[in-house]
């Protein structure tokens, strides 16, 4: 996360292409990327797709939390 000029700011996961959020504060930023995180592995699941794993970044941990991939 990282914080963008006009004070708001951006989210990505690098090891998830083209997953990206926004949010007004730090906040509000964590929220959406949890939320971004939860649907694009959804997304993976229904297409029957593997989670890509890259074991070259890491700098944080997020709890998310998707039924799908429970029974996928």
């Amino acid at each position: 996360i990282f914080q963008k000029n006009d004070g708001g700011y951006t989210a990505t996961v690098p090891a998830l292409p083209g997953c990206i959020s926004e949010g007004t504060n730090l906040e509000e930023a964590t929220a959406n990327i949890k939320e971004a995180i939860e649907l694009y592995l959804e997304d993976l699941a229904a297409d029957h797709e593997a989670i890509p794993v890259d074991t070259n970044f890491i700098s944080g941990v997020v709890d998310v939390h998707s039924p799908s991939l429970v029974h996928a």
